[in-house]
Parts: structure tokens; C-alpha cells; sequence
């Protein structure tokens, strides 16, 4: 079984790394679901031994409807990743109607050309799983991130298991969407995934001495404006060892 963890940050890779976790996708901007991050975190992650790294390919926050000009963007970022070393690069295109957009993410999968790619949760917006799920398959992705299209991935569980009987062994089905260390092991039995995705998430405090004034700057998270969300270590370690 393997298990990926959402990082957010160098923080959270390497206290996934540190807890045991077998590939992170890195990304930034967690309010926005993650979007692509910096040339200097993929490098310092990168660095990480013995950890599997796929990287964010998403522009901006908001929709899976892309202009030509983001298009170019991520086309840009995917040879930026694949030469920082990145093993894998997570994408997902729609079309209108919320259909898979076949023909760019195509492109898009021959630009990453040696490397793995996860088509991510835009997945879950998708008006027809099934014709999606050919669709990503027939572009060339080799797996698919997804909760089921449910609000978490316990409770799409019914229909990632018709996903994972789909895919057969054509794609990976990879789970994800509220995984912790309660509901890990259910979701296993009940999908027959064999790999699962998870935040995992903690919160560090505040080193400042000062702490500052009640000044929201950005999306208001649900966490404190100076605290740090990072993997928990600890967690990671958990559910790794759940797994097996």
C-alpha cells in the first residue's frame, strides 16, 4: 500500500518524508486547494531522499477551465518540474460541460513525457465518472485522484470501488478526501485501493513573542492568521504503519 500525502509546504514534505510517507504532491495555497508551487520548494524537496515527489500543475485557484494563456503556463511548469527532477506532475482539465478536456490534457500528458501523471479532483466535478474515467485513461494519465465524488473519500466509497473495477489495471485509482488514521482501513477494504492520499494535518503554533493584531491578511483559514499548517508526523507514521 502506498501512501501519499498533500504538502503544502518544504514543512509538510519533509515531515511527510519524516513519518514514513512514500510520495508527497507538492503544491502552495491550501484556501485554493492547492496550486503549483515555487521553483525553490520543489528544489529543497526534491532533495528529500527516499521520497516520491509529484508536483501541482494548476495556475490558480477557482474552476478547471483554462484560458490559452494558463494553458501555456502549465505547459511551462511541467518542463520546470520535469527538470527539477519532479517523478510525477498532478493536472486536470474540464471542459464546459464538464467533461474531461481530452485533447489538452493529452497535450499535456506528451509534455510530461517520463513522468508519472495523476489526474487530480477536478475528477470529482465531472458530469459522467464513468466517461470520465475512459477519458482520462484514453489521454494517458496514469491515475486518478478522487473522493468518489463525495464530500470525503469514506463516503464516495461505493462508487471508487466501480472506479478501481473500471480502471482495472489501466490506471491507478487513488483515494483521497478526509483520509485519517480512523477511517483508513475501511476505505481500503470497502474501495480495494492501493493507494491513499491524505493531508494528515497539524497545526504548529507561532514562534513569534508578539503575536500579531487581530488584521486578517488573505483567506481566513481555519486555523489561527500566524500559526503554520504542517503534516503531523506522527499521523503520517500512523497511518503508514495502518497500511502495512
Amino acid at each position: 500500500m502506498l501512501l501519499e500525502i498533500v504538502a503544502y509546504s518544504y514543512a509538510s514534505a519533509l515531515a511527510a518524508q519524516q513519518g514514513g510517507a512514500d510520495r508527497v504532491e507538492l503544491c502552495e495555497n491550501t484556501a485554493e486547494g492547492g496550486t503549483t508551487p515555487s521553483l525553490g520548494t520543489l528544489e529543497a524537496t526534491r532533495a528529500l531522499p527516499g521520497l516520491k515527489l509529484q508536483v501541482m500543475i494548476r495556475p490558480r485557484g477557482g474552476d478547471f477551465l483554462y484560458t490559452d494563456a494558463e494553458f501555456r503556463i502549465m505547459l511551462r511548469e511541467i518542463a520546470i518540474a520535469k527538470a527539477a527532477g519532479a517523478d510525477g506532475v498532478v493536472l486536470g482539465l474540464l471542459n464546459p460541460d464538464a467533461t474531461v478536456d481530452l485533447e489538452r490534457t493529452r497535450t499535456l500528458v506528451q509534455a510530461a513525457a517520463g513522468m508519472s501523471v495523476t489526474f487530480h479532483r477536478a475528477f470529482d466535478w465531472a458530469a459522467d465518472p464513468a466517461a470520465a474515467l475512459e477519458a482520462i485513461i484514453a489521454a494517458g494519465c496514469h491515475r486518478v485522484l478522487t473522493s468518489g465524488q463525495a464530500p470525503n473519500a469514506l463516503a464516495g466509497a461505493d462508487l471508487i470501488a466501480r472506479l478501481v473495477r473500471q480502471a482495472d489495471d489501466r490506471c491507478i485509482i487513488l483515494a483521497g478526501g478526509g483520509v485519517s488514521e480512523t477511517n483508513v482501513g475501511e476505505l481500503v477494504r470497502r474501495t480495494g485501493v492501493r493507494e491513499v492520499h491524505a493531508s494528515l494535518r497539524g497545526i504548529q503554533g507561532t514562534r513569534m513573542t508578539i503575536r500579531p493584531p487581530s488584521v486578517a491578511l488573505g483567506a481566513a483559514p481555519d486555523w489561527p492568521a500566524d500559526a503554520i499548517p504542517v503534516a503531523d508526523q506522527a499521523r503520517v507514521a500512523k497511518v503508514k504503519a495502518l497500511l502495512g
